[in-house]
């Protein structure tokens, strides 16, 4: 069922057509009028011609950009009171989110999102607009009124009065949006673990029968043996992507950071890792790690999807080699010098796998982005998203470099300690 139904539509500004169409179907599928825009230019024409109740637009666009298209939206009487939600892929620091609220945004959501979360903003900020919408058409019909007819002093007090009454009930429905709207955020987490448990337990007995069926009734069918086979293989990918959402599903909550030693992290990750590492001969190096503020589930997620990723697009020839090291730095910076002290942490894990072209760097850190077929390497394409939103949870930074034929190095900066207000981000 939708969310909400609102009588104005929803205006999409991107210079993508892939985007556009998402977040388009998204929308629709959800019972919203939409409609796009692929430049500032032609979303400007289009919002003096139609009334919209919602703008969902892009940073980044050739001509102008989306803080220049929200300031003209916000200096013209027609359009100021539209709610504009920025979103973006790239400027995701905090001086390009507030340069976004400075420019007349009303929210600013970076890439990838929530859709969940998404949809709830949206149905929040549309009915925002439609009970501003409603306030303003009875203020004028108010004032239309007293013109008309004059009214007596004590007859416009008695409206006045109204009208102040309606006012406080909708701020006092404005409180409980936004209360409401906390409270769907904590839901979603929930739902989330739930819903992904109770897709896996169908997905076991699937599993389970085909090879009770393949193992039993199938020995002497070889094609049949073959297909029972994809749909084992259909299966376990399946069940490893709700893994996977799973868990970059549970980041999105709160975070109790601890004090850690890395180098504990990283021998339990590695011991976990051991029957993949012997199948693929692969020899790790790892340096001293230094002890830091973080949350230790997390810090060995990002040590497995790494070393995992490194494992996985391995070659043959040479024998798999990953060297993983630490140094510390005295900035936030990828590149920033190395020395003796320091208030942050380098982390770098190199391999001499397949590698791919760095054209692809900022793309690898998408959810479900790959850039091998699954016929050549399996995968969720989320592993290295979920080690990316980590990082970020842990005010880092994360990067990666590589060439084709001669492996990658994934670098994270993390800092040593965590600061108080940033611990439950």
């Amino acid at each position: 069922m939708p969310l909400f139904t609102v009588s104005a539509m929803i205006l999409i500004v991107d210079d993508h057509p892939e985007n556009l169409f998402s977040l388009k179907s998204l929308l629709q599928l959800n019972a919203y009028e939409v409609d796009t825009a692929a430049s500032g230019e032609e979303a400007l024409k289009k919002l003096l011609r139609n009334e919209y109740s919602l703008i969902i637009l892009d940073v980044q666009m050739p001509g102008m950009d989306g803080y220049e298209v929200a300031e003209a939206i916000s200096s013209l009487n027609k359009t100021k009171d539209i709610p504009i939600i920025f979103l973006s892929a790239v400027n995701t620091d905090k001086r390009f989110i507030t340069k976004g609220y400075n420019s007349g945004g009303a929210d600013y959501v970076t890439k990838p999102f929530d859709p969940e979360l998404l949809l709830l903003k949206v149905k929040t900020f549309c009915k925002l607009y439609e009970q501003t919408r409603e306030l303003k058409h009875m203020q004028a019909m108010l004032k239309k009124e007293i013109d008309s007819r004059k009214l007596a002093q004590a007859e416009v007090e008695s409206m006045n009065l109204s009208l102040e009454e309606k006012v406080e009930q909708r701020t006092k429905e404005l409180v409980y949006l936004n209360q409401d709207l906390e409270n769907r955020n904590a839901e979603l987490a929930q739902y989330a673990f739930l819903a992904s448990h109770d897709l896996q337990e169908p997905l076991r007995k699937i599993l389970t029968f085909c090879r009770i069926i393949r193992e039993k009734f199938l020995v002497n069918q070889a094609e049949a043996h073959t297909q029972m086979d994809k749909v084992i293989a259909s299966t376990e990918r399946m069940r490893d992507l709700i893994h996977d959402l799973l868990n970059h599903s549970n980041l999105s909550g709160k975070s109790s950071f601890s004090t850690i030693d890395l180098n504990m992290i990283l021998e339990n990750t590695l011991s976990d890792l051991e029957l993949s590492i012997k199948e693929k001969n692969a020899h790790i190096a790892a340096g001293k790690m230094p002890v830091l503020q973080a949350v230790p589930g997390q810090i060995r997620q990002i040590f497995q999807n790494l070393i995992s990723n490194a494992l996985k697009f391995s070659r043959q020839d040479p024998l798999p080699e990953i060297q993983i090291w630490s140094e510390f730095i005295d900035k936030k910076d990828l590149d920033a010098a190395a020395g003796l002290k320091g208030a942050f942490v380098r982390i770098q894990v190199k391999d001499n796998g397949i590698g791919f072209d760095e054209a692809y760097r900022d793309k690898i850190f998408t959810i479900f982005q790959r850039l091998h077929g699954r016929s050549e390497y399996e995968g969720t394409g989320i592993g290295l998203a979920i080690v990316k939103k980590i990082v970020e949870k842990h005010n880092g930074l994360i990067g990666a470099r590589s060439k084709e034929g001669e492996g990658a190095t994934f670098i994270l900066v993390l800092p040593l300690q965590q600061q108080p207000e940033k611990n439950n981000q």
